[in-house]
Formats: C-alpha cells, sequence, structure tokens
C-alpha cells in the first residue's frame, strides 16, 4: 500500500457548481485590478438555490429591516423609502454588481448627504439627484477608475465616516429624547438642554430597552446564548420593543407607512445648477468610495474562510460601480434613499456562510414580501426604538481602532479635520479638506528631513531622519563637510527613500573620504535606492561586500540582512541595513548585532505590546513543534506563527528518543512532558524536511559510531533506518510524484517513526487515551518552499500508513 503527501495550497477549483455565479474561482486571488474572474463553463442545470445561500438571505433580511426603517427615519426620508432600497440593493446591485457577497442597500454613511438634500431640494428632488448619482456611477465605470478610490488616504475614509457618525447620533439623540431633531449639528447640540428639559418617559424608556437589547443579546453566556446569538441583535432589540411598548400600551409615535399608492416617486431637482452638480458630485463620491472600501473589505473576509464556501472570485471592482449605479437609478426612480454597499449587512451575509450572490438576491425578495404584506406588524414600532438603533449605529463609526491607527501612521491631523469638516460644513466639503490636508502631510513628510552631526569617542555620527531627496542635498553636503579627513564616520539614514542626486552626493563624498585614509559606514533601517548602477533597491545593489569585486566600487546598495528584500504594504523596500566600505571585514559576527539593531527599530514598536501581554498572561501555546535544527528551516515563516502560538522543540533530525532508552535523552522528554502537562498543547507536529543532514549521516558511513556526542545522538535514529530498510515498497510517498532519493525517503519514514516514539511517552499516551491531544507529521521541501501534511491513510487495518491531506491550515495526524 502506498500513500501520498499533498501540498498545503489550495486546490484549483473546479468548474462553477450549479447555481454558483462565474466568481467561484481561486480564493487566493484577492487583488484587485479591475478585471472579471475568469468565468467558469457554463452549467447544464438551471439556477439552484444552496442552503448556505437561503440561510445567509435569512440572517441578512433580519438585520437589513429594522436598520432600513431607521435610516428613512434618521433622513427624513418617507419610511417605505428606505425598504424601496433596501429591495432594489439586494435584487440589482445584488444581480449586476461586482462584489457577489457585498449586500447593497440604505447605508448609514449615506445619511447625513440623503438628510442635507431633503432639507434644500424636497424629498422628489432627492429622489432625481439619486438617479443623476447612479449615472455618474455608471460613466465611472466605463471610465474603469474604480480603483482610484482605493487610492483616498484611509484617514480621510474613517474620517468621512467617523463626521458622519457624530452627525447622525447627535440628531438621533433628540428622537430618543422624545423630540424633533435640527438640520444642522450645531443647531442640535445647542437644542439639547431645552429637550433634556422636556423628556418623554416612555420614549426614553423604549430607547433605553432598544439599547440594553442591542449590547446584551450578544453577550449572553453559555450555550443557550450560543443558539439564541443566531437571532440578529438589531431584530431583536426593535421587536422586544415593539413588544413591550404594544403590551403596555404607551403612547408614543410609531412607525407609519402610508398606502404604496400614494407613494412618491421621482421629480426632476429644481435650484441653482452648482449646487445641483455638487449635491450629485457628493451622492456619488459617497456612494462609491463606501461601496467599493466595502468590496475590499468583503474580499478579505471570504478569502479568510476556509472550505468550498471560500471559492468566491475577486471583486470586479469596475462592475461593482456599474451594478451601484444601476441600483441607484432604478431605487431613485422608484423613490428610494441611495443605494450603497453596507458593511453589517455584508460581514453577516459572508459569516453565515454564503456562497453567491443569491443569498443577496433573496434577502431582496424577504424585503418586497415584507413591505407588502408586514405592514400592520411595522406600524406598531416606536419611533425612538428605531432612533435608538441607529443612533448606535453612528456611535460605532467612530471606531477606537480607527483612531488608534491613523495616531499609529501620524495622520491623526488628517482625521481630525475630515471628521470635522463632515460635522461642520459637510460630507463634501469635509472629504475635501481631509484630502487637501492629506496631501500637505505627504509633501511635508517628503520635504523634511532633518540631518544632525555629532562626534562620540572619535567616531563622526551623521544622521538623517526623513526622505533624502535632492532638497536635502545641500544640507546632507554641509553635514558630510563637518567630518575631518581621515576620520572614521557613520551615516545613519533613518528613513524610507533615497533619490539619485542623494545618492551621487554620498557616493563622492565616500570615495573623497576613504582616499584621504579615513572610513565610512552608512547604515539605516530603510533604504531605497535608484540609480542607474545598483538598480532599485536591493534586486540589483543587494550582493553581499565580499562577493563585489574589488575593482568594483561598493556603492550604497545594501546587502542582505534581517528583513532584507522585504517590502511592506506600501511598496517601499525594506531591505535591511546597508554598509559601506568601513573597517568591519563582513562575516565577523556582526550580522547578528546589525539584526539586533533592525529588530529594536522597527520590529520592537510592533510586537512590544503583544509581547506585554504575554509577559503579563504567560505562554499559552496551542501546539508543540519538533523539528530539526537546520537554519534554513523558519518555523514561525512556514507556520505563520507569532510569539506564543508555538512551543518549538529544535534538534539535529528532529529525532524523539525513546523514554527510558540507554544513552537517551532527557531534555527532550523534559520539553514533551512539560508542553502536555503544564502547558496542555492540543497538538504535537513532527515536522522533518529535505537534505537533512542527519538523515544523510544515517545513510552514510559511521552512522553508528557512538564516540562521539553527535554519533551518539543519531542512534535515536536508527530505528528510523530500519523502517526504510523493511519496506517493500515505500510506506510514505509525496502527492504527484515519488521520492527524490533515498535520503528524501528516509526523511519521510523518519517523520513517520519519531510520531511513534511520541506515542511511547507516557504523557502523551496518556492524553491521547482521553483525546486531548493529537498528533501531526509534516514534510518541508526546502527547494520547493512547499509544505506537506501527513494523515492515515482511510481503511488501512495495519501498518503506519499515510495519505495526502489537502487544504492550507488543515493539520489531521496518525490517530
Amino acid at each position: 500500500m502506498s500513500s501520498a503527501c499533498v501540498p498545503t495550497h489550495p486546490e484549483s477549483p473546479g468548474p462553477a457548481r450549479s447555481g454558483a455565479p462565474a466568481e467561484a474561482t481561486n480564493p487566493q486571488r484577492v487583488e484587485h485590478d479591475g478585471r472579471a474572474p475568469t468565468p467558469a463553463g457554463p452549467s447544464r442545470r438551471g439556477p439552484r438555490i444552496e442552503g448556505a445561500d437561503l440561510s445567509a438571505s435569512v440572517s441578512v433580511f433580519l438585520i437589513a429591516l429594522p436598520l432600513s426603517l431607521g435610516i428613512a427615519l434618521a433622513t427624513g426620508a418617507p419610511l417605505q423609502a428606505g425598504l424601496v432600497a433596501a429591495a432594489v440593493g439586494g435584487l440589482v446591485a445584488g444581480r449586476l454588481a461586482g462584489c457577489p457577497l457585498q449586500v447593497s442597500g440604505p447605508a448609514a454613511g449615506l445619511t447625513v448627504v440623503t438628510a442635507d438634500l431633503i432639507h434644500r431640494y424636497g424629498w422628489r428632488a432627492t429622489c432625481g439627484i439619486t438617479v443623476l448619482a447612479g449615472l455618474a456611477q455608471l460613466g465611472l465605470s466605463c471610465l474603469r477608475v474604480a480603483r482610484t478610490a482605493l487610492a483616498v488616504s484611509p484617514a480621510v475614509v474613517h474620517g468621512m465616516l467617523a463626521g458622519i457618525g457624530v452627525t447622525i447620533a447627535v440628531a438621533q439623540v433628540h428622537i430618543v429624547l422624545g423630540g424633533n431633531p435640527q438640520s444642522a449639528v450645531l443647531d442640535n447640540v445647542l437644542a439639547l438642554p431645552a429637550q433634556l428639559a422636556h423628556l418623554h418617559p416612555a420614549a426614553v424608556a423604549m430607547s433605553a430597552l432598544t439599547l440594553a437589547l442591542l449590547f446584551g443579546w450578544p453577550r449572553i453566556p453559555g450555550r443557550a446564548g450560543r443558539v439564541l446569538r443566531t437571532v440578529p441583535a438589531a431584530l431583536v432589540a426593535v421587536a422586544g420593543a415593539t413588544a413591550t411598548a404594544s403590551l403596555t400600551g404607551l403612547a408614543l409615535p410609531r412607525v407609519d407607512l402610508p398606502s404604496w399608492s400614494s407613494h412618491a416617486l421621482a421629480g426632476l431637482p429644481e435650484g441653482p445648477v452648482l449646487g445641483l452638480v455638487a449635491a450629485v458630485l457628493t451622492t456619488t463620491l459617497v456612494c462609491s468610495v463606501q461601496s467599493l472600501l466595502g468590496a475590499v473589505a468583503v474580499d478579505k473576509l471570504v478569502a479568510g474562510r476556509s472550505g468550498p464556501q471560500s471559492r468566491i472570485g475577486r471583486s470586479d471592482l469596475d462592475r461593482e460601480l456599474l451594478g451601484q449605479g444601476a441600483a441607484n437609478i432604478v431605487s431613485g426612480a422608484l423613490g428610494g434613499l441611495p443605494v450603497a454597499g453596507v458593511a453589517v449587512r455584508s460581514s453577516a451575509n459572508v459569516n453565515s456562510g454564503a456562497v453567491s450572490r443569491n443569498s443577496t438576491m433573496l434577502h431582496g425578495v424577504f424585503v418586497v414580501a415584507a413591505a407588502l404584506l408586514m405592514v400592520p406588524v411595522l406600524d406598531l414600532i416606536p419611533l425612538a426604538s428605531l432612533a435608538a438603533l441607529v443612533m448606535a449605529v453612528g456611535i460605532q463609526m467612530v471606531s477606537l481602532h480607527h483612531i488608534r491607527t491613523v495616531t499609529r501612521h501620524r495622520e491623526v491631523a488628517v482625521y481630525a479635520v475630515t471628521t470635522l469638516g463632515v460635522v461642520l460644513l459637510g460630507v463634501l466639503q469635509g472629504v475635501l479638506l481631509g484630502v487637501a490636508v492629506a496631501v500637505a502631510v505627504a509633501l511635508r513628510r517628503l520635504a523634511h528631513t532633518r540631518i544632525t552631526h555629532e562626534e562620540e569617542e572619535g567616531v563622526h555620527r551623521v544622521h538623517v531622519r526623513g526622505q533624502l531627496t535632492f532638497l536635502a542635498v545641500p544640507r546632507l553636503s554641509r553635514a558630510l563637510h563637518l567630518v575631518p579627513q581621515g576620520a572614521r564616520a557613520v551615516v545613519e539614514l533613518d528613513g524610507s527613500f533615497m533619490d539619485h542626486a542623494a545618492y551621487e552626493s554620498l557616493r563622492d563624498w565616500r570615495r573623497a573620504h576613504t582616499a584621504r585614509g579615513g572610513s565610512a559606514e552608512l547604515t539605516g533601517c530603510r533604504l531605497g535606492v535608484r540609480s542607474p548602477e545598483y538598480g532599485h533597491g536591493p534586486e540589483r545593489g543587494g550582493k553581499r561586500e565580499q562577493e563585489r569585486s574589488p575593482e568594483r566600487e561598493p556603492g550604497p546598495g545594501p546587502r542582505p540582512g534581517p528583513r532584507a528584500g522585504h517590502r511592506d504594504g506600501s511598496g517601499l523596500v525594506e531591505p535591511g541595513l546597508a554598509r559601506w566600505g568601513g573597517n568591519r571585514p563582513a562575516g565577523t559576527g556582526h550580522e547578528l548585532a546589525d539584526g539586533i539593531g533592525v529588530f529594536q527599530r522597527e520590529t520592537a514598536p510592533l510586537v512590544r505590546e503583544e509581547l506585554a501581554r504575554l509577559a503579563r498572561e504567560g505562554q499559552r501555546p496551542s501546539q508543540l513543534f519538533l523539528t530539526c535544527a537546520d537554519s534554513r528551516l523558519v518555523t514561525s515563516m512556514i507556520t505563520s506563527s507569532g510569539p506564543g502560538d508555538l512551543f518549538v522543540v529544535r534538534n539535529v533530525g528532529n529525532l524523539v528518543p525513546l523514554p527510558g532508552e540507554e544513552n537517551g535523552d532527557d531534555s527532550v522528554a523534559a520539553a514533551i512532558e512539560y508542553a502536555v502537562d503544564v502547558l496542555k498543547v492540543r497538538s504535537i507536529t513532527v515536522c522533518g524536511h529535505s537534505g537533512c543532514g542527519a538523515m544523510q549521516a544515517l545513510l552514510g558511513s559511521g552512522s553508528e559510531d557512538g564516540t562521539s556526542p553527535l554519533g551518539r545522538w543519531l542512534r535515536h535514529g536508527l530505528p528510523s533506518l530500519a523502517r526504510l530498510a523493511e519496506e517493500a515498497e515505500p510506506e510514505v510517498r509525496l502527492a504527484g510524484r515519488a521520492a527524490a532519493d533515498t535520503a528524501e525517503r528516509l526523511c519521510l519514514a523518519n517523520v513517520v517513526q519519531q510520531l511513534d516514539h511520541l506515542r511511547a511517552h507516557e504523557s502523551v499516551s496518556r492524553a491521547l487515551a482521553a483525546g486531548e491531544l493529537e498528533l501531526h507529521g509534516m514534510y518541508f521541501h526546502v527547494g520547493e518552499a512547499q509544505s506537506y501534511l501527513l494523515r492515515r491513510a482511510d481503511g488501512e487495518d495495519e501498518g503506519e500508513v499515510f495519505e495526502g491531506v489537502t487544504g492550507a491550515g488543515e493539520l489531521r495526524g496518525p490517530a
């Protein structure tokens, strides 16, 4: 019998299932280039609704119904307009848009814009503006400019949403207290004292009950809580307040849905041309940016899912604009609110397991049915309850996480100006102000460079902070000429970019300084060099100093080191430390000190908070990872793990000595006992790798020599060698190919043998018997950068026969 060990990358997707869209392709393709994914072949059967789509559509509908009414109330539009927008968003945008799982409808981010339009132009004219905004979105889709929206600074987007959230919350407070809001934020703030003096007890009571249910429902503990939390908290909050108000007979304003026969449709907007153009542009901007950013977020959620349900293609952003434009045209023409992608409903759709756009469209069908058949029930909802729901949504739009993020990236000014601009001036004005400040901050960072010179114990240090461009060359030259002839100099670059002019200046100074008997050393935590000689970054200029010919002048190209050649999300090159010509020869051990310096400057600030938490709480790893001491095997890289995730034991050959064996090694046994009995790990993984020197030594002569420490240690691998010799045919093989040679066969057999040795340890056998522990086998091919997982083949009655496991992140062992 033979078995396979399959790579951990996802399977190539086959043809789309019946009822699944053409977007059901590779889940790893999450970049956004505006191109549609390759469609699957046509299905011979008609459309079929998956069970997951049906259940997801019900969850989304239960969230959308109260929120749509609440947003319509907050804008001052007819309450039916919210239902129209929700239905059109589900049916039209759900069918045509480029993000299959994004749910569109009336969004809280559009509340302020729509309320202002209604106040200025009236409801029918607002519907006409919505139609024009939809046409503008269609034009943008045809121009294929959707990706441009992704270039907007996140600080501007978060500030816009925060400003809208503040405006919503302040306005809805008046309805929560039993009054009526004003049209402007400042007017609402100034009117609050008078409103507090004239509270409506029934409205306040229903609002308080709504908020208590909204925030308390997701926190119900225990098994019963897990069952109850399947019902959306928004629905529970509104339904609870409605039932309480009806049973107690409280007198307070309620929803009043007029007959559909009197529903107002769109009309031609009238007013100043510039004002109407600004209104259309504002609506187009907010709808488009919110929908496109929502599509990107949905792609990330889908990519994080496991299993076949994750096979949803990346979003086509230009098609997303087309779908949103068509939905706004239809919604506005039918007398509905503007439509955009909604984060809350989209997240619920993805988390409920939706696999196609059918879930979005079904939720629209349910909204239509509710609007036609549930009017008597909807008329019982207290307006204060809907206002409390929308107020909570507005408060949540001011995200502390976003504030911390912009603070960390030093963009608080952009966030604050955008927020205040939206609150005080309006959405379009606030966004324009935020963009202007973001551009100013970027220009300042590019142009502002601080250059200092100081002498410490005979070493002249020139420290450059910021981007080193031609604008800073005069100041750089002045600082460099302060270094005396023949002195030792260190130039520290603390930035992310160096242009050609700065490179030439540094190179010329270095040549002159070393020619006069001095030494020059260049270090930098983030260095990207553009020059004809060395190209851009480390790809061409990143050779080690000892590999450069003596005749070639060593330029400031970075040498590989910690984080060498790494590119962060901004696209900047982070090649680690770079050194010029000094007195320190390469390969003398100073690379470790340099790497520590890089860690302290770059990585430590990012992980300090997490490590402080681990220091307080202690380690709680979930896995014991036993692997070889080979320097090419980087456990954190091949397992995508971080601090505190793995309890790692490394030794030559990833061997597990049998307990009680002569010349045994208690260090491995002690680590196993500590991991299982003290740390309570849930799994143990034995990881072998290609090109293992220990396995090659076992196959070579002298492997049984017990006179040296290495020879005595390798005796623990002799059972693996015997296992290989007893095989009539390969017991373990790689998926799609046989083992390359005998050494690779031994590496695979060794993993299986060490799993056997693990079971012989008392703590492991006890935990296995109690069902508290799993054993896993893993093989890493260094040259292919490919991980393989092992498990027992089905249907085998004897022997340790394994077959491959497919699916990233799935670890099953020979239980």
